[in-house]
């Protein structure tokens, strides 16, 4: 016990120095700034009284303490309780907790369903956790480059107890097979698909191109739940939150799941702006390629 502790305390002092040293480096390098700054210029009515010098350094800082999370402190995630009765739990100074209402929706994704995410927050740790608690996940990643990076991703990172809940599924007929199967299929569903079928719509109060993958599962298998999750952080306590989104018909996109989903990842933008790594990235290229060239 009382190795493990010291083990959990050297790993959480190696992410913290190696959070600060990268995150000096990223904001001295400019990395990403442009595009930071070019997304809150388009969306500054959705997201007003954001200062954008202050909030790329707290985006900066949050992306890599989240890698640095990622990098030396992920085993604290594969050694939770699977009985969600045994929350709160505390472990390696640290209390990891279920958000209120979250239990009996984290019952109900054992049965499987769709599951939606985005890159808010240390998004990474979720998957673990979930497996951890019982619930059959499985989730579709684009491959990273280089590929022996993506073999550390699938082996060690997004594997609990020697499984790994990464699939190599290439057609949206084997996520229909994923979830005639029981499973909980997981995809990023972040904004800016550039493929033919991408649906419009609206995000942050700008349009968009939706990815269409989940309007495809819904229509061939017609209500399976949608769930979103997230983990919050107030200090040393880490809070798992699980919803279920309730479909309503959209006028603004043909998809009322990712219209839901939307609406719901725009709450967590309010809230906290520097946690969503999405402004890092290109979001509305497919609509004006001409906002990024300012």
């Amino acid at each position: 016990m009382y190795i493990v502790g010291a083990m959990d305390l050297f790993r959480r002092t190696a992410s913290a120095f190696f959070s600060r040293g990268a995150s000096a480096l990223l904001r001295l390098a400019g990395w990403k700034r442009g595009v930071v700054y070019a997304n809150l210029r388009h969306v500054s009515a959705a997201v007003p009284h954001v200062d954008s010098r202050t909030l790329y350094r707290s985006l900066i800082f949050n992306v890599t303490r989240h890698a640095g999370d990622l990098l030396f402190c992920f085993s604290t995630f594969k050694r939770l309780p699977a009985d969600t009765a045994s929350y709160p739990y505390r472990q390696g100074g640290l209390e990891f907790c279920l958000a209120e209402g979250a239990a009996p929706v984290l019952g109900k994704m054992r049965d499987g369903g769709v599951f939606l995410t985005a890159h808010y927050g240390n998004y990474e740790a979720i998957g673990p956790w979930l497996c951890r608690l019982g619930i059959p996940l499985v989730a579709s990643y684009i491959p990273v480059k280089p590929a022996c990076l993506n073999r550390i991703l699938d082996k060690k990172i997004r594997a609990v107890d020697g499984r790994s809940y990464g699939v190599d599924a290439c057609t949206p007929r084997e996520f229909l097979r994923l979830l005639d199967e029981g499973r909980l299929f997981c995809l990023l569903a972040d904004q800016d698909s550039r493929i033919p079928s991408a649906l419009p719509g609206e995000f942050l109060g700008q349009n968009a191109k939706m990815n269409p993958l989940p309007d495809f599962l819904l229509k061939h298998r017609p209500g399976t739940p949608v769930y979103v999750c997230w983990l919050e952080e107030r200090g040393n306590r880490r809070i798992l939150h699980a919803e279920e989104i309730h479909l309503r018909t959209s006028e603004k996109t043909r998809s009322a799941a990712i219209d839901e989903f939307n609406r719901w990842l725009e709450a967590r933008i309010s809230e906290n702006p520097s946690l969503w790594y999405g402004f890092t990235h290109r979001r509305f290229y497919s609509v004006d390629s001409s906002i990024y060239s300012k």
